[in-house]
């Protein structure tokens, strides 16, 4: 019997041993190489944290870190440029590092007495810290004092994104965004390693950036009347209707903007959308129109060969003013990239103006597409006298490419593949991966979009296609495009965990990713989520219903999950689905007589973790038939 409880003993002491190194960890986006030791490093009020060589970067990097940890530590940790003390946490930069291959690449190293992050550029510290904060429990992102011990598993990972471009984009032109909540959504992005923010300045339904000496852009182009519901059923501004709906970045607002991002080693892209999508400026200046008639601001009505929101390429006033705008532009905004747009123009007006067609006639500009490509061919060499290179959408094809543009592939991966084949370097975005204002899960329980793009999709992305040089492909991008995201939380909501997905992508080394793990590590990142008080969305844990022909007249329903380990509960008969109603098999679902709605729930160890999903059958027959 003594034998038997020495055995025992000895059992649990090994495997109480090993728990570290056997815990699972949360890292987002996965780093290129970890290794689990045993042990871990126990963060409390007698750490120090050393800035190595008397580096003013890296002593900003730790009193930045030892800010992150003060509201719930309820203690500021001492940085210091020299090591000495027992437990300490050391940031060190060495040129020579090679294994981190890029200059956003770090080496962290975990041990149960010291801390060691070395990086070979501080991009990379600031890279390495953002690991840290993940390996800390939950708690950390508290803002107050919390009673929990801040111990980080012992582990060595070497860290290098896979690209170099990793954006999100923020559509501040349909619904305006406050400069808080912009400065708030570049603080998330950092956490998980994106490096581009890509502003949507202007579109057809606000002009959002101040331009000095063209004040009506901010005065009339800012504002519309005020409308809810579903974008494109809006009805058009009323007689003595006020604008008042709207706002504006002044360029004190940009440049304090510009600054936090680059704290955070994030560029900002900005986008002037142009030819089209340019009624906020049309309704500002009717001149720059070929049409010239004076219209308002679009408040989300039908507008589209209806009302003209193209720029006059015929006219040498909108040159002048697209440089006054580009100029400005260029000095506010220091990365090297400004987007034009190049999307989604008509060319209904071009053709119905005897302006334009003369002019395409006396230039010997055979179509509109041709006369489209002048004026971006125009844009361009205007850029290039700021030293700036153009990016456009992959519209900007049409008609012939300019000789040094970036293209931003969005309808698929066709233009990229395109401009890639030409010698033009490509940001990969295509809508069926990287657009995140299309639902996220059944539409019958979302907020109101179009179209689907779930949490899998994002994941599934591979930007560099099939005989493309991987050189060219500078990366991707995740666009948040907000016809039908009106607040900042829901902002967040659309955003957030399908960002996590391409911050994978983008990051992290493409035999590296494992959907299983991901989608455990996302569920962890949720907590983390909830203590920075960040909405997300939850869709992943809810079923996907369809239905399946079985012949000509008749359909089954067939129910899956995103996620592994759900068990999937049903009813035919109106209640609501529990654990102890049906549960679903795999099986096709033959429909009973009579029944008019199926429910379905999703359930983990006997609790639903899942929305309740009521669909009606005449509505799965809708789904059959599209």
């Amino acid at each position: 019997m003594k034998y038997f409880l020495l055995c025992a003993c000895l059992c649990l002491f090994f495997s109480l041993a090993v728990l570290p190194q056997q815990q699972s960890l949360s890292i987002i986006p996965e780093p290129a190489a970890l290794v689990m030791n045993k042990g871990s490093f126990l963060l409390d009020d007698k750490t120090v944290i050393v800035a190595e060589g008397d580096n003013s970067e890296l002593k900003l990097f730790a009193e930045t870190f030892a800010g992150w940890l003060l509201p719930a530590m309820g203690v500021q940790l001492k940085v210091v440029d020299r090591p000495g003390a027992a437990k300490k946490i050391v940031l060190s930069l060495n040129a020579s590092l090679k294994d981190v291959k890029t200059e956003e690449g770090y080496m962290l190293k975990i041990s149960s007495s010291h801390i060691s992050l070395s990086a070979a550029r501080p991009a990379g510290i600031f890279y390495g810290l953002q690991t840290l904060r993940q390996l800390l429990p939950p708690a950390i992102e508290y803002q107050t004092k919390q009673p929990a011990s801040w111990e980080i598993p012992a582990v060595k990972i070497t860290d290098y994104p896979r690209f170099g471009w990793r954006g999100l984009m923020l559509d501040v032109s349909r619904h305006f965004f406050s400069k808080e909540f912009v400065k708030k959504y570049i603080d998330e992005m950092a956490r998980y390693k994106f490096n581009v923010l890509h502003l949507h300045l202007t579109d057809d339904q606000g002009w959002r950036i101040e331009i000095k000496g063209l004040p009506k852009l901010t005065e009339v182009g800012a504002w519309r009347v005020p409308r809810q519901g579903s974008w494109w059923s809006f009805l058009p501004p009323q007689p003595g209707e006020k604008a008042d709906f709207g706002g504006f970045y002044t360029q004190e607002d940009i440049k304090e903007i510009v600054a936090y991002a680059k704290e955070r080693h994030i560029n900002i892209l900005p986008e002037i959308d142009v030819p089209g999508h340019s009624l906020a400026a049309i309704a500002a200046y009717p001149h720059l129109s070929a049409t010239k008639y004076l219209t308002y601001v679009n408040p989300g009505s039908k507008f589209y060969n209806i009302e003209d929101n193209t720029l006059n390429p015929a006219d040498e006033r909108v040159y002048e003013f697209m440089d006054v705008v580009l100029t400005q532009i260029a000095a506010l905004f220091p990365f090297r990239y400004v987007h034009i747009g190049g999307d989604e123009c008509t060319k209904l007006f071009w053709k119905r103006s005897s302006e334009v067609q003369d002019f395409m006639k006396k230039n010997g500009i055979k179509n509109e597409e041709e006369l489209q490509s002048y004026f971006i061919k125009r844009m361009e060499k205007m850029l290039q006298s700021k030293d700036r290179k153009l990016v456009g959408w992959d519209e900007i094809l049409e008609g012939g490419l300019t000789e040094d543009a970036t293209v931003m592939s969005w309808r698929g991966m066709e233009g990229g593949i395109k401009s890639a084949k030409m010698g033009h370097p490509v940001i990969m975005t295509p809508n069926r991966h990287a657009y995140l204002d299309l639902y996220q899960g059944d539409p019958i329980v979302e907020p109101e979009t179009y179209s689907m793009l779930r949490l899998k999709s994002c994941y599934d992305f591979e930007p560099v296609p099939q005989g493309i040089e991987k050189e060219l492909i500078l990366g991707g991008q995740g666009n948040l495009w907000t016809e039908s995201v009106p607040t900042p939380r829901h902002a967040e909501y659309m955003t957030w965990p399908r960002a996590f997905a391409l911050a994978e992508v983008f990051w992290s080394p493409a035999e590296k990713k494992n959907w299983k793990s991901f989608t455990s590590k996302v569920e962890k990142q949720f907590s983390y989520l909830d203590n920075r008080k960040v909405n997300y969305a939850r869709s992943m844990f809810d079923a996907i219903i369809t239905g399946v022909k079985a012949d000509k007249n008749t359909y089954k329903v067939k129910i899956a999950t995103e996620i592994e380990g759900l068990d999937i509960y049903y009813t035919f008969d109106g209640t609501n689905p529990d654990i102890y109603t049906e549960k679903y098999t795999g099986t096709l679902l033959e429909i009973p007589k009579g029944a008019s709605q199926i429910r379905v729930r999703t359930f983990r160890n006997g609790e639903p973790v899942g929305q309740q999903i009521n669909v009606p059958l005449k509505e799965l027959e809708k789904r059959i038939a599209i």
